[in-house]
């Protein structure tokens, strides 16, 4: 096994270190550090994280490989530095059975970028009419804990208390994507000034903030975990914010893009701004980082959602709603979270590796930079300054919103269990 030797990082921000890497763990902390035989990583000047845990990823695979395949996407994945990915279930076939969990699974073991842990449906074809095999997918060889719809809502009030009270069982969680569906026939945008100006129609906050009211009074009722997927409203805050005050078990998370792009960009009309939920004001985005500042919001997840090309050069009406997300997530952060003053890295290292770990249940993720972990680390160049261009991306898809925007910060390395995936920028 080989031995990594990073020399000089400062661990989550802080404080100058030397991190010996031995085979698949670390094996020792310190200053001064030597080991004979080690390959050295100058590390002068660069943050080490532990690797990034990302619970909210589209993978595509099996059905969609024209938009993303789980080798693709772990590529992808590390690029951005992240060790795990929770990939959701709208596939096709859609991931609602044990056998099609075990697949995705399987590849991801295949592809060897970063883990992959699937996520399984709630309901059958994601229909929302009746429950999916929650307990044949937990007791399968993916060992399932997280369960979501997403792309759709689960709508019906029973079907989701039934879910809650089944999945309390093994201490699974309920991921949701809150849209009151009625509420959003035939939305194009925010519901706002833009949308009307525009002529577009209107996905207002109250379908969002409906739902996730709903939901933490029945986790509440249950006694059980529910997880709120891409929460991108100033009002969900405040009632996640009620939930937990009175003790719910309650999580949420908010994605990159919603925490710097505003509906104001939606008047180019161009479709690579067009995504589920869609792209809220100015007063939600500083709400939203001040909640994930504060706590309310629990993680940062990248919903990166490919699509091909022609799914998004065409006209708005008729493009696919999504954005990529995994390479670029940690730039925004920075430029949003850190160089705002509003986190520290060692809060970001909570936002993107040690929260999302502990909700999902990534067993050998999220863990401490200390000796005897499992060595899964990410190194990234806070100093670096670089505009996106897609075309070098790992990804399939090249939907970013960012593109010829300049972002800072950069992934220089990933380790997964002690084996870089990422060196130097550049995939191993």
């Amino acid at each position: 096994m080989s031995k990594i030797l990073i020399r000089g990082a400062r661990l989550l921000g802080g404080e100058a270190l030397d991190v010996l890497v031995d085979g698949a763990v670390i094996a020792e902390t310190g200053t001064g550090l030597s080991a004979e035989g080690a390959e050295v990583v100058d590390a002068a000047g660069q943050i080490l994280l532990p690797g990034l845990v990302d619970l909210h990823t589209h993978l595509r695979e099996p059905g969609r490989e024209d938009s993303e395949t789980v080798l693709t996407g772990t590529r992808a994945a590390a690029s951005g530095g992240y060790t795990a990915v929770f990939a959701m279930a709208n596939t096709h076939p859609v991931a609602d059975t044990a056998g099609v969990v075990e697949q995705v699974y399987r590849l991801g073991k295949e592809s060897g970028y970063c883990d992959v842990q699937p996520i399984g449906a709630v309901t059958v074809g994601l229909e929302g009419r009746k429950l999916a095999e929650l307990g044949a997918m937990h007791e399968s060889a993916a060992g399932v804990t997280v369960f979501s719809d997403d792309g759709k809502c689960v709508d019906d009030a029973v079907i989701m208390r039934r879910a809650l009270e089944y999945v309390k069982a093994f201490g699974g969680v309920i991921a949701q994507h809150a849209q009151e569906p009625r509420l959003t026939e035939g939305a194009q945008m925010n519901e706002g000034v833009v949308s009307a100006e525009l002529g577009l129609g209107g996905w207002p906050a109250v379908a969002e903030e409906s739902i996730i009211a709903r939901d933490v009074l029945l986790a509440e009722h249950v006694g059980s975990r529910v997880h709120i997927c891409h929460l991108s409203t100033a009002g969900s805050v405040e009632i996640v914010r009620w939930a937990k005050s009175r003790g719910i078990d309650v999580t949420a998370e908010v994605t990159p893009h919603h925490l710097l792009l505003t509906d104001e960009l939606v008047r180019s009309y161009n479709p690579v701004y067009k995504v589920n939920p869609p792209l809220r004001t100015e007063r939600d985005v500083m709400a939203l980082r001040e909640a994930l500042a504060d706590g309310t919001i629990d993680i940062v997840a990248t919903d990166h959602a490919p699509h091909p090309h022609e799914d998004k050069d065409c006209e708005w009406a008729a493009a696919a709603m999504g954005m990529v997300g995994l390479e670029t997530a940690l730039s925004v952060v920075q430029q949003t979270m850190v160089e705002t003053g509003l986190l520290d890295w060692a809060g970001v290292a909570e936002r993107m590796s040690f929260a999302p770990a502990r909700i999902g249940g990534a067993k050998g993720h999220g863990r401490p930079v200390s000796a005897g972990e499992p060595a899964n680390l990410t190194l990234v160049d806070p100093a670096y300054r670089g505009v996106v261009d897609p075309a070098g991306f790992a990804s399939r898809s090249r939907n970013t919103p960012y593109e010829g925007r300049e972002l800072p910060g950069r992934v220089t390395h990933t380790f997964l269990r002690g084996r870089a995936t990422l060196m130097d920028g550049k995939l191993a």
